[in-house]
Formats: structure tokens, sequence, C-alpha cells
């Protein structure tokens, strides 16, 4: 927690973090972007000071991640890409979180 990786890194462990952390991403996002997980300040909406710091915003609380990700995949015929799979999250996050 509190080191920047790749948002498409994330995605792809979303089950390994602490389901009340928050994911916060530099923009533009995309699957490149520079993330991180930590753990949310009362509002979850500011990022805390390391995420700030590195100029990283609110994405996503990570629960909802991995709730939102679970149905999408299993809506599915087959399972999609872990690419796509965080495409479908960055759409989410900005259109309807």
């Amino acid at each position: 927690m509190g080191k920047i990786i790749k948002l498409l890194d994330i995605v792809g462990r979303l089950s390994d973090f602490d389901e009340d952390d928050t994911i916060y991403v530099a923009e533009p996002w995309t699957e490149d972007s520079n993330a991180m997980v930590a753990t949310a300040p009362d509002d979850s909406t500011v990022p805390p000071k390391a995420a700030a710091k590195a100029g990283l915003t609110y994405f996503i609380e990570i629960f909802i991640a991995i709730e939102f990700t679970e149905a999408w995949v299993a809506s599915l015929k087959e399972k999609p890409s872990l690419s796509a799979i965080c495409q479908r999250l960055i759409e989410y996050a900005t259109n309807d979180a």
C-alpha cells in the first residue's frame, strides 16, 4: 500500500488489497496510468497526502472495483483480457461510479 504502480497491475490483483482501501490514479485514466492503493481519509474522494503529492486523484474503492469486475466478467461468455477488464473499470469509474 502506498506504492505507485500501474493501474493495470492493481486491477490484476484487486483481491490482494484490503476491501476498505481506495484506488487513486493519475489522469487521464488509462491502464498505464500511475496508481496507488491507500487507506482513504474520512472522505474517500480526497486522496491521502502520498497520493496527492504524486498527482493521483480518487478512482474507486477496492470493494466496488471487485464487485463490479466480478459481476461484469460473470455476465460474459468468455473471460476478457486483463486489459479489457481494466478498460471497462475505467469506463465504469468515469461514467457510473
